[in-house]
């Protein structure tokens, strides 16, 4: 997982089974409920962060041109405790003892989160422009991980270029980590920020440490090889959701599970990838 960054990593590995042929649609989806893992008592995190859910499809086109241009991505272990759950996985299994201690709540150190995040996503950006082939002045539109105003104010400083160049939305859902730049994307076409032949520049950063940027050159309808003078929003985005509503589980993966003779199964021994989901033998 790449956190904060997952939107912009599921991006390049969407472009990369496009380009090795496996597949010529690929959907991309962040989503996150970052408000389960929340202490509302700590005011170093409860005040930044939301939940949210962003999507968009990519694919294959017979033209030329278009597309992904440039790529950056890195990872940085030193980061590995600077934003994190301090239980509830392997490694500290979830137990009483570490509930009442509050070890399932998200933690972060601040200052030095900041100073990563401002030092590197500026560097990657660059990068990635730099691979397409751009300068930075040539860029419509960045799209940055809505972490928060300070940093992305120092994005801009450190790209040399007008806030009016970067796309904010933070002040309305927060922090959505790696739905942040899916959002971001679809209500930037949803106000006509973004148009055909647009350079666009995603970037984000996240715990582990990791960070990425995608410089994409914005096209309309690709998997006909066509363009348009308009874009069609990729997504929407609407608020508030009454999450206690929500299914937990779809009912085409209900059905699948239902439609078996035998013991029911956990979606974890559902296999997609096929026309018809596969299912492994499960011993009666």
């Amino acid at each position: 997982m790449a956190a904060c960054s997952g939107f912009v990593f599921a991006y390049a590995t969407a472009d990369a089974y496009i380009r090795s042929g496996m597949y010529r649609h690929v959907l991309v989806i962040g989503a996150e409920l970052l408000t389960r893992f929340l202490d509302f008592s700590d005011r170093n995190t409860c005040i930044l962060f939301g939940d949210g859910a962003g999507a968009v499809v990519v694919s294959a086109s017979d033209e030329e041109g278009g597309g992904l241009a440039g790529m950056e991505m890195t990872t940085d272990p030193d980061g590995a405790y600077m934003i994190w759950l301090p239980s509830g996985g392997s490694k500290s299994p979830p137990s009483d003892e570490t509930v009442r201690r509050g070890e399932h709540y998200v933690r972060m150190e601040g200052k030095e989160t900041y100073r990563y995040a401002t030092k590197t996503l500026a560097t990657s950006a660059l990068k990635a422009i730099s691979r397409a082939g751009w300068d930075p002045s040539e860029v419509d539109l960045f799209i940055p991980h809505q972490a928060n105003i300070r940093i992305i104010e120092s994005v801009a400083k450190g790209l040399d270029l007008p806030m009016d160049k970067m796309f904010v939305n933070v002040d309305r859902y927060g922090n959505t980590s790696a739905a942040s730049v899916g959002i971001a994307l679809a209500e930037a076409v949803d106000f006509g920020r973004v148009k055909v032949g647009d350079k666009i520049v995603f970037v984000a950063f996240g715990a582990g440490f990791t960070s990425g940027a995608a410089a994409v050159e914005w096209t309309a309808d690709p998997a006909n090889g066509r363009r348009s003078e308009s874009v069609e929003p990729v997504a929407s985005v609407r608020a508030p959701v009454d999450w206690d509503s929500v299914d937990p589980m779809p009912a085409r993966l209900t059905a699948v599970l239902e439609d078996r003779e035998g013991p029911q199964v956990p979606l974890d021994d559902v296999v997609p990838g096929e026309p018809e989901h596969a299912r492994r033998e499960v011993p009666v």
